[in-house]
C-alpha cells in the first residue's frame, strides 16, 4: 500500500476524551428529576457552569426542553449531545463550543459530561484540551471525589478516573470479512470494548466503530490512553491486512462494488439513510484503496465523503430543510448527494 493507505488516516476518523463529573452537595440527576426542587437546583448548576466557561471561550448554551427536534437530531448525529441528555430534558442542557470540538452536557446521567472531539488520532492532544475545560469548571464548582473510588458517578462502571478514551475507526475490511468478531473478544478481556458508530447498542452504521475503555476504577489516565492506542493500532493494522487480502482475493469483483455505488449516488432519484452509508462507505474504501485518481488527494476525499455523510444523516436533513420543508427526505437525499459527488471528480484509475 502506498503512503496515505498505510497510515492511519484511512482508518482512524476521529478521537474523543469524555470525563464524568458530579457537583458536591447536589443530587444526581437521576434523583434530581424526583426532587421537589428540582428545576431550581438544575438551573443553578447550569447557570453555574455556563457563567465560568463562557466567560473563557465562546460557547453556545442549548437548553434541551427548548432545542427544536431539528436541532436536537443535528447535535445527537454530530455525537455534540447523547440520547440520554434528551430523555433528562426538562432538566438538561449542553455548552457547545463555536468549533463543535468542545461539548459539556449538564445534567445528563452524571451532572457533568465533559467532551472533546478532533479529527484523526490523537488522544494525548484530546486529554490535554479537556483536562483544561476540566480544571476551569472545577475551580467554581467542587466536584464529589471520595479518596479511594475517585469521582463520584451515577453509574459505578465511571467511577475513579471518569474517562472514557474512544476513537471512532473506518473498518470495512475487518468487518465485512468477519475478522471484527474475533477480535473482539480480546478486546473485552484487555478491558476495551467496540461499539457501533452511535455507541452502546448502536448499529455500526457506514462500516464506522468506536474502541473504547470499559474500565475506569483502579486505573490511571495514562494506563487508559496508552490501552486505547494500542487498541486502536491493532485494529488498524488488521484493517489494512484485511483490505491487501480484499484487493488480492475479491479483485474486479470488489471494484465493481466499489464502481457501483458510485453509479447510484451519482445518479440516484431515492436514497434512504441505511444504502446512503453503505454507498458512502464503499466510495471511502476506494479512496483508501487508490481507485480514484492521485493518492495525495486521498486525505481530502476521504475527509469530504466523511463530511457528506453526516451532513446527509436525518437530523442534518431535517436542519438544512427546516420544520416546515414538504417533500421526501429520500429525495432530498439523493439530490444532494448526486451534486456533491459530482463536485468530488471522482474518476476511476
Amino acid at each position: 500500500m502506498g503512503t496515505f493507505r498505510a497510515e492511519y488516516e484511512s482508518v482512524a476518523v476521529s478521537s474523543r476524551i469524555r470525563l464524568a463529573r458530579n457537583l458536591r452537595g447536589y443530587p444526581f440527576p437521576g434523583r434530581l428529576v424526583r426532587d421537589a426542587h428540582a428545576v431550581e437546583q438544575a438551573s443553578e448548576i447550569i447557570r453555574n457552569i455556563a457563567g465560568e466557561l463562557t466567560s473563557m471561550e465562546e460557547f453556545t448554551l442549548y437548553e434541551m426542553d427548548s432545542v427544536s427536534p431539528e436541532t436536537a437530531g443535528y447535535l445527537t448525529e454530530h455525537h455534540l449531545i447523547s440520547r440520554d441528555l434528551m430523555r433528562m430534558r426538562t432538566v438538561s442542557a449542553a455548552l457547545i463550543s463555536k468549533d463543535e470540538s468542545i461539548s459539556v452536557m449538564i445534567n445528563e446521567e452524571d451532572h457533568v459530561r465533559e467532551q472533546y472531539f478532533m479529527r484523526g488520532f490523537d488522544l494525548r492532544r484530546a486529554y490535554e484540551r479537556i483536562s483544561g475545560i476540566d480544571e476551569i469548571i472545577s475551580d467554581s464548582v467542587p466536584f464529589a471525589y471520595d479518596p479511594v473510588l475517585g469521582y463520584l458517578t451515577a453509574c459505578p462502571t465511571n467511577l475513579g478516573t471518569g474517562l472514557r478514551a474512544s476513537v471512532m475507526l473506518f473498518l470495512p475490511a475487518v468487518a465485512r470479512r468477519g475478522l471484527l468478531r474475533r477480535i473482539m473478544p480480546t478486546l473485552n478481556r484487555l478491558g476495551l470494548t467496540v461499539r457501533g458508530v452511535y455507541g452502546e447498542g448502536s448499529d455500526a452504521q457506514g462500516d464506522l466503530f468506536q474502541v473504547s475503555n470499559e474500565v475506569t476504577l483502579g486505573v490511571t489516565e495514562e494506563e487508559i490512553l496508552f490501552g486505547v492506542e494500542q487498541a486502536v493500532g491493532v485494529l488498524v493494522k488488521a484493517e489494512l491486512l484485511e483490505r491487501s487480502r480484499m484487493m488480492a482475493e475479491e479483485g474486479l469483483a470488489l471494484k465493481d462494488r466499489i464502481f457501483r455505488s458510485l453509479g447510484v449516488l451519482s445518479s440516484c432519484v431515492l436514497l434512504d439513510d441505511k444504502e446512503f452509508a453503505r454507498r458512502i462507505s464503499d466510495l471511502k474504501l476506494g479512496v483508501a484503496l487508490g481507485f480514484f485518481g492521485e493518492e495525495e488527494e486521498g486525505e481530502d476525499r476521504m475527509r469530504e465523503l466523511e463530511e457528506l455523510y453526516v451532513r446527509l444523516c436525518p437530523g442534518g436533513i431535517r436542519r438544512m430543510r427546516g420544520k416546515d420543508a414538504e417533500g421526501d427526505e429520500d429525495a432530498f437525499r439523493a439530490e444532494y448527494v448526486t451534486r456533491a459527488i459530482g463536485g468530488l471528480h471522482l474518476v476511476r484509475s
